[in-house]
């Protein structure tokens, strides 16, 4: 119900009375309004034979909290203890007692974050759950504080003496505290759905695709920051033919003639039999072994790493052997070997002081491919790989080359592919002007033949980026690559030398397995920008998928998400720039509405995940509309594209981001020029402060992570000297200052006009919080309008389930306070006191 009249009416009633005082020092108690019972769903009685109720037991959370989760679902009935209950109008019910429990639902939708004082009147024993966390009881009275959007109040009540003189009332903490009943079953979607549904975070499809594996993960508010994770064993029909609960496997394999599943589990290799379910142990003590993968029936090549001693780690000192000893592993080592599953013998592959990484193999000529770095530690932007072929038979290692990009390697037959950047093999794979530098983030795929004395590049006219590469029986290839902002599956055909997309009906391929037989399947994972995670089989050769399993009658039934549109436009050199737009569901676009645009910048699209890190769908959600644009610079449009990203550090980015926000707002006329916020992390929160020292077209700005010096992020990030090595490819501060310098945002600090607020995670490794604590200072002596946040203990990214809560919100309330002139939730995480 709303609350705006009942506040006027009670301005002038009080106004001449207490004229001495605001009406925010009013007690807002003065105001409860009972809520309308019409708009409350009552159940019960439910067991009403119980000798004893929950609260009169000690297990009263354990009897209440099994019982939630059937309240919160969104049906007319269900049955206890064989007797079917059905939900109905609280207003309707005449009983003055009852026995057994009762439980009332209603939902309320707020329109900004809004804060009251909800009181039970005549419930002697009940509990109160909002969006299925308890709320804290005053004297049957709970303090509310809701954020924008739909929620769901259950209360179960187990000792009431007269349902007649049960009142539920609401007092909003002030006149702008909202809130709405509602009868829908139709709500907005949360925060909560976004991070807690059930998603494949793993999966495997037998050689012969008559069973897969699946590892399903899940997080509740009773396990906080714990995924559930179920690994499940199924057939064709997706019947579960065993489940791992409690220890799960890790690196599972199927051997080649389709009879076992084998499993890392506790450091000891498993062999679960396919037809009778029982397991074997093969192996024991391979703590540090990954990258199981079957040789033959009977051998398995594994990788096993030996991490640096911790012989001497309590000295007073580190003394630095080379560049990549800020990494923390960087002088563990790691050795490929092959297991014997029938004696469980184990032989080396590989030795000497150098980490050697399995690539492939292929059996029929008996020969292993391995990559590993030249030296140990590299004083070198671009550390040179060696790609080496071992046989098995002679032990005879030959070196293939040495490269300085390089990704990946896999058999084609007799021949080995390779994905590597444009630059490999002295540019093999350069489709660029002779003035350009490359982008060797831009993923090349390549065929060495000859032993590697020769290379074909074949993907010069391919403008998707390569990323990972799997080989089919018949030397095929399938390929996940980066096109524009997706990421879909490609089949290179080597006999005819072309490419194929697969028509999969996902935007976002996350994983795939396939298996080896004539007509190939595929099982894999993924969504689109507007649909949750599903799990498909895909037959390659009708180019078709079918769904097998999907998220969203699980944890996105009747939810409201919003409407997408694609939004491009042509820059000032004629390029176009690709965007989409995320409209909020029932847009009033008569009027004004604040925007967010969202941008990464640096050498990768933001890709059409339906969700992540940043949840473009729960900004939409939350009443913005979003723009999510591809500036100049990124993978996946073509070489040409992606190469003016090096010694750019801003250049066109900036250009193409300002062009596009004018663009967006020219076209979409809804959206209020003064209320456009911008964002983004890492090297998308370098290009949110570098726009600050460009332009005032936003009126409130975000950086997570982002670099404000150019030098320090160089020279102190783990991988900052290695990114600077595309991205300022031979500049360095001794040879090109003005790029370190005119290009680092702190050195711009006097210029920003913009509110801005800095983010980083205080273990933050990759871009040291440093990096945020510098603008800051800047912009403090500056005296600007700058917030920081420092989130302990994380990194780069915010992972933890309390923390992305919490990192989700502090985002929104800023812009909120920002953007909507609505500073009360910002307020209330971070009060000034």
């Amino acid at each position: 119900m709303k609350l705006n009249a009942l506040w006027r009416h009670s301005n002038k009633l009080f106004k001449h009375s207490f004229a001495l005082f605001t009406l925010s020092s009013l007690s807002f108690a003065a105001f409860a309004v009972p809520l309308d019972k019409s708009k409350i769903q009552f159940i019960g009685p439910l067991a009403e034979n119980m000798q004893l109720k929950p609260f009169q037991t000690a297990q009263s959370d354990s009897i209440i909290s099994n019982l939630l989760p059937q309240l919160q679902l969104p049906v007319a009935n269900f049955s206890v203890f064989d007797k079917k209950h059905s939900w109905q109008p609280f207003n309707k019910i005449n009983a003055l007692t009852l026995g057994g429990l009762q439980a009332l639902k209603f939902n309320i939708e707020t329109t900004r974050f809004s804060q009251g004082t909800l009181t039970l009147k005549g419930i002697e024993q009940g509990q109160l759950f909002i969006n299925g966390e308890l709320q804290k009881a005053d004297n049957s009275s709970y303090k509310l504080a809701l954020n924008n959007g739909s929620h769901t109040a259950i209360i179960v009540a187990q000792q009431v003496a007269n349902w007649h003189d049960v009142i539920l009332d609401f007092a909003p903490k002030t006149p702008s505290d909202n809130i709405t009943l509602s009868t829908s079953q139709t709500k907005r979607l949360s925060a909560k759905q976004l991070f807690d549904a059930p998603t494949i975070s793993g999966l495997s499809l037998a050689p012969n695709s008559e069973h897969y594996i699946t590892t399903t993960r899940r997080f509740n508010d009773k396990t906080l920051n714990q995924a559930n994770n179920v690994t499940e064993l199924k057939n064709t029909d997706n019947q579960t033919l065993y489940r791992f609960e409690a220890e799960q496997p890790s690196n599972l394999i199927w051997s080649p003639d389709n009879r076992f599943l084998v499993y890392l589990l506790n450091g000891e290799l498993k062999q679960l039999n396919r037809k009778n379910l029982s397991i074997k142990t093969l192996s024991t003590r391979l703590e540090g072994a990954s990258g199981f993968t079957f040789y033959n029936e009977h051998s398995v090549i594994f990788s096993w790493s030996n991490p640096a001693s911790d012989k001497g780690n309590d000295k007073l000192t580190k003394h630095y052997k080379g560049l990549q000893d800020r990494w923390s592993y960087a002088r563990s080592v790691s050795q490929v070997y092959m297991l014997d599953t029938q004696s469980g013998l184990i032989k080396t592959l590989s030795q000497g002081p150098l980490s050697h990484s399995f690539e492939d193999f292929n059996n029929k000529r008996g020969k292993l491919l391995m990559s590993r770095p030249v030296v140990a530690m590299q004083a070198s932007t671009h550390p040179e790989t060696e790609l080496v072929e071992l046989d098995l038979k002679s032990n005879k290692l030959t070196s293939l080359g040495k490269f300085k990009t390089f990704n990946q390697a896999k058999y084609a037959n007799k021949d080995v592919y390779v994905v590597a950047g444009p630059d490999f093999k002295n540019g093999a794979g350069r489709a660029l002007p002779k003035e350009m530098l490359a982008n060797n983030y831009d993923g090349q795929l390549y065929l060495l033949t000859d032993g590697g004395k020769n290379v074909k590049a074949l993907s010069k006219q391919f403008d998707p980026a390569i990323g990972r590469l799997s080989v089919l029986n018949n030397g095929d290839a399938l390929l996940k690559v980066t096109e524009h902002d997706t990421q879909p599956l490609y089949l290179f055909d080597l006999s005819k030398q072309r490419f194929k997309k697969l028509n999969t009906g996902l935007d976002i391929v996350e994983q795939f397995s396939y298996s080896n037989e004539r007509n190939i399947e595929i099982l894999l994972s993924g969504t689109t920008a507007s649909s949750p995670q599903q799990l498909k089989r895909f037959n390659i050769s009708k180019n078709t998928a079918k769904i097998v399993w999907d998220s969203k009658p699980l944890s996105y039934a009747n939810t409201q998400i919003p409407t997408l549109e694609e939004f491009n436009f042509t820059n000032k050199n004629g390029v176009e720039i690709s965007g989409r737009v995320y409209i909020p569901n029932n847009l009033d676009k008569t009027k004004k509405h604040p925007a967010l645009v969202y941008y990464y910048g640096g050498t990768s699209p933001v890709t059409r995940g339906f969700t992540g890190r940043y949840p473009f769908n729960l900004w939409a959600a939350n009443g913005y509309v979003v723009y999510v644009i591809q500036p100049t610079g990124a993978t996946g449009f073509g070489q040409k594209f992606s190469a003016q990203h090096v010694n750019a550090w801003g250049n066109y980015t900036s250009d193409d981001i300002i062009a596009g926000t004018q663009a967006f707002l020219n076209k979409y006329n809804y959206v209020d020029s003064k209320k456009v916020g911008n964002l983004g992390a890492s090297y998308g929160g370098f290009m949110t402060m570098h726009l600050a020292t460009k332009t005032d077209l936003f009126s409130a700005s975000i950086s997570h992570a982002g670099i404000s010096n150019l030098t320090s992020y160089w020279g102190e990030g783990w991988w900052g000297y290695l990114y600077s090595g595309e991205a300022s490819k031979n500049s360095f501060p001794w040879n090109n200052p003005e790029l370190y310098s005119k290009h680092s945002p702190v050195f711009n600090a006097d210029k920003v006009t913009t509110p801005m607020l800095l983010i980083h995670g205080d273990s933050d490794t990759n871009v040291p919080v440093g990096e945020s604590l510098t603008m800051y200072t800047a912009l403090k002596l500056l005296n600007k309008d700058v917030e920081l946040i420092e989130y302990k203990g994380a990194n780069h990214q915010i992972i933890a389930r309390d923390k992305r809560f919490d990192w989700w919100n502090t985002m929104l309330a800023y812009f909120d306070k920002k953007l909507k002139n609505e500073p009360q939730w910002w307020d209330y995480l971070y009060p000034n006191d």
